[in-house]
């Protein structure tokens, strides 16, 4: 038995095979309870997944990381005994660590989702090219000034059964990161920002967020405001 039975990393992966079965292994460490969703990778990613003991549900075309969460949640939330659900990239950024002090807000009844944040304490691990997006990226969100939010495209995420139930991602790209936030301001949830370590290797920088990638999700968002009005 461990601790965290009661919590679920979902993790959405597109041509990680390189390094998935590592991330999912280290993972399991600390929690036991995985699905992982290959979307319709065309590498060996699935086959390296299913080495892990982790769940693995498989999409047979890519549909976007927005959809590979919300197939991984909707499975996640059907498990028995499930109460927390965590997000979690497939490249080796994010530290288990940050996810069981994220439950720790959310078993404290502090919150009822917890967003992960680069910039609460800054420690110059962030390239300089995606603070700018990032922050621009807040800065020009309606929503994310409404949460106070300091760092709305951070993929770190801990919600309660309560929030991971009433969402319902439909942007299949990266802009469904602005939809979660637009889907929680005008929600009744709590949400609380805590500081999370992310690490940058030189595999994650390779896939990383591309500048030009970064003014598409902020066109995104300007088009959705604007679509509220």
């Amino acid at each position: 038995m461990s601790q965290y039975d009661d919590v679920w990393l979902v993790i959405p992966a597109y041509n990680e095979g390189r390094v998935i079965a590592e991330v999912v292994e280290g993972a399991r460490k600390t929690f036991p309870n995985i699905v992982v969703v290959d979307d319709g990778s065309t590498d060996d990613s699935a086959a390296h997944i299913a080495t892990t003991g982790a769940h693995l549900v498989r999409h047979p075309v890519n549909l976007g990381q927005g959809a590979a969460l919300q197939t991984g949640l909707k499975y996640a939330i059907a498990q028995p005994g499930s109460r927390y659900f965590a997000t979690f990239d497939a490249d080796g950024q994010h530290q288990t660590k940050d996810v069981e002090t994220m439950v720790g807000v959310l078993r404290r009844d502090e919150a009822d989702v917890v967003l992960g944040s680069r910039f609460i304490e800054q420690n110059g691990q962030v390239p300089w090219i995606k603070q700018v997006v990032l922050r621009t990226a807040a800065a020009v969100s309606p929503t994310a000034r409404k949460l106070k939010l300091t760092d709305a495209h951070n993929g770190l995420r801990v919600l309660s059964r309560k929030a991971a139930e009433q969402l319902n991602i439909t942007m299949n790209g990266m802009a469904h990161a602005s939809e979660l936030v637009g889907f929680l301001a005008g929600s009744d949830l709590r949400v609380t920002e805590v500081p999370v370590d992310i690490l940058y290797t030189e595999y994650s920088r390779s896939k990383g967020q591309s500048l030009i990638n970064g003014v598409n999700i902020i066109f995104d968002i300007s088009l959705r405001e604007r679509g509220r009005r």
